[in-house]
């Protein structure tokens, strides 16, 4: 059960943070942001760790703590800030909705995902594309297709390096550890970059911030390392389907956006390819290598 609530609060805090990331670029450049929303998330983090009392990572797994921060949040999430700049956040959300895909394709060596399993990451995919493609073209950008490629391919690798080499420490204090490392990123790389903001602190570009520090780190960020552990590769990595239909519900809700029978069609592809991969058999005893 505490599995599946860290699947939805992913599922559903992260569908709303393209928006956000997008108000809080009319201020902050993408490291002034990283530098911004992880300082803040790593205080927290730290200081929430300590109350608790939890236990320190040994010392030889603090360095791929650092290195998954480093991956996920000072390279890949910043990729992503930096194409909102330059591509649509629906274009950014359909690339990011390949991180289930390579989840599979880096650990089907351990973790064989089956006929059906790899059938339900292709629907999904789809099924996005039809709920954010843009109807009225695509503007395209070198570079900000560059990052949005590489940004999953980084996200997933740093997730399963996490996976693989991280077995010690608290919840809090591991995820303080790697937001701490994506701040240090963003705040050596913020001034070699443009500064730290690109225009006017605006109230609107600050709440966004704070919303991305509080819960869109602190909250879903937690929630996805427990996640990563507590899941197979491919059934967790569901949730980046799921995003772009809060996304829409969100915009549709809050911004008045349109809801027709696209966006039902794109939502209905969708939880039918995530049935498909979170409800197929597990395979059976001893079939596939476990994680050691």
């Amino acid at each position: 059960m505490l599995a599946w609530l860290a699947y939805l609060t992913v599922a559903v805090v992260w569908g709303s943070t393209y928006f956000a990331i997008a108000l809080g670029l009319e201020s902050f450049t993408p490291y002034g942001m990283v530098a911004a929303r992880f300082s803040v998330a790593a205080v927290l983090a730290l200081g929430l760790g300590r109350l608790r009392r939890e236990p320190l990572p040994p010392m030889k797994e603090v360095g791929h703590l650092m290195v998954v921060g480093a991956l996920l949040l000072g390279g890949s999430n910043a990729l992503i800030s930096w194409a909102e700049l330059h591509v649509s956040s629906g274009l950014a959300a359909v690339f990011a909705a390949l991180v289930p895909l390579w989840l599979a394709v880096f650990s089907m060596a351990k973790e064989p995902l089956g006929a059906k399993g790899w059938a339900g990451l292709g629907l999904g995919l789809a099924g996005v594309c039809v709920l954010v493609w843009p109807t009225g073209g695509v503007r395209v950008h070198a570079g900000g297709l560059a990052a949005l490629v590489v940004a999953p391919l980084i996200w997933s690798w740093g997730t399963l390096h996490g996976k693989h080499f991280v077995h010690g420490g608290g919840l809090m204090t591991n995820v303080g550890i790697q937001m701490g490392t994506a701040a240090v990123i963003g705040l050596v790389v913020a001034p070699l970059t443009g500064g730290f903001l690109r225009g006017p602190l605006t109230p609107r570009a600050l709440g966004a911030v704070t919303y991305l520090a509080l819960f869109g780190s602190m909250l879903a960020f937690s929630a996805y390392i427990y996640l990563a552990k507590a899941w197979p590769p491919a059934k967790m990595g569901t949730y980046a389907y799921l995003n772009p239909v809060v996304a829409v519900l969100l915009g549709s809700l809050i911004l008045r956006e349109p809801f027709g029978p696209r966006e039902i069609l794109g939502m209905t592809v969708i939880l039918a390819a995530v049935a498909l991969v979170q409800l197929r058999p597990r395979p059976a005893a001893g079939s596939a290598p476990g994680e050691g």
